[in-house]
């Protein structure tokens, strides 16, 4: 089943694209689903038409699983909770974010690879507290209301990031451990041309951890994917674009330059511990300093 809101990219697993970001609502049994990420803020209304449209008016997910917390996996998630006062499930180094206790390391505007990138100093790295609806995931990689899946801790593009696996048809939802389009710029974002890419640059922090994770979903063979920007992919191009970006990661994944490329941020289960110093970059200062003074000359002319 298939519309211009949600498409079925496998057996019970339904993509919901949210402007820029996907979210997945998953069966998981009769008259059972689970909700994967919440997407942006302001669009709790259009997930809950389209659940309705799939499994009716008064059936809410049994639970949350969030793939990590970044503003975009998790923007509706307290409007979703008004009407849905269910569980949230996040990996354990997830949730000082998820919690209040720490702020995401910041966003490097400086790893290039156009618009997304050079605005990302603006998109929200703050905490949230989504106490008591917040839980840890177990160790052992068992999925609250999913037994037929598995989470594999994918860290890199965030501490306590996952992705999920369902061994029985080899369906992998991997979150932003990489992606299928090129995420930092806004014209593949807008046209959805489908390139298998490292995870977002602006928004990773550590690219060792990033590419081990990607060698971990690797590992897996993968049949199909759905990942948290661009569109699914399976079969052969999704077998040889995942090689690929394994064997190559240094090249097609680690920008050039950038804050966290040559040393990352250090994390533990209460946050952030020390953060690289952040990098001048002419370019974005001048850029800012030119914004400035457009807003300033408007207000001057406002005014007189």
């Amino acid at each position: 089943m298939e519309n211009n809101a949600y498409i079925e990219i496998a057996p019970g697993v339904w993509s919901i694209k949210i402007v820029f970001v996907n979210v997945y609502m998953i069966t998981t049994g009769q008259e059972e689903w689970v909700l994967i990420d919440a997407g942006l803020k302001g669009y709790a209304s259009k997930i809950m038409a389209i659940a309705a449209e799939l499994f009716g008016d008064h059936l809410p997910p049994s639970a949350i699983i969030l793939t990590h917390g970044h503003f975009d996996h998790r923007g509706a998630l307290k409007d979703l909770l008004k009407k849905w006062p269910v569980e949230v499930y996040a990996h354990p180094l997830e949730l000082p974010y998820l919690t209040g206790l720490s702020d995401y390391p910041p966003a490097d505007p400086t790893t290039g690879g156009g618009l997304m990138s050079f605005f990302s100093f603006a998109y929200p790295k703050k905490s949230i507290d989504l106490t008591p609806h917040i839980h840890p995931l177990k160790k052992e990689g068992t999925v609250p209301y999913m037994p037929e899946w598995s989470y594999i801790h994918t860290p890199g593009h965030s501490p306590g990031h996952i992705s999920l696996f369902r061994e029985s048809d080899r369906v992998l939802i991997a979150g932003d451990a990489f992606v299928t389009t090129k995420q930092e710029s806004l014209f593949a974002v807008i046209t959805q041309k489908k390139e298998i890419s490292g995870p977002p640059k602006y928004f990773t922090p550590n690219w060792l951890a990033a590419a081990m994770s990607v060698k971990k979903l690797n590992d897996l063979r993968p049949e199909v994917a759905g990942t948290g920007h661009g569109q699914a992919m399976k079969g052969d191009e999704l077998t040889q674009g995942l090689g690929n970006l394994m064997n190559d990661f240094q090249h097609i994944a680690i920008p050039a330059h950038g804050r966290y490329v040559r040393e990352p941020a250090k994390t533990n289960k209460k946050g952030v511990q020390y953060l690289p110093p952040e990098p001048f970059n002419k370019v974005l200062a001048l850029s800012l300093f030119a914004l400035s003074a457009f807003i300033a000359f408007g207000t001057v002319r406002k005014i007189t």
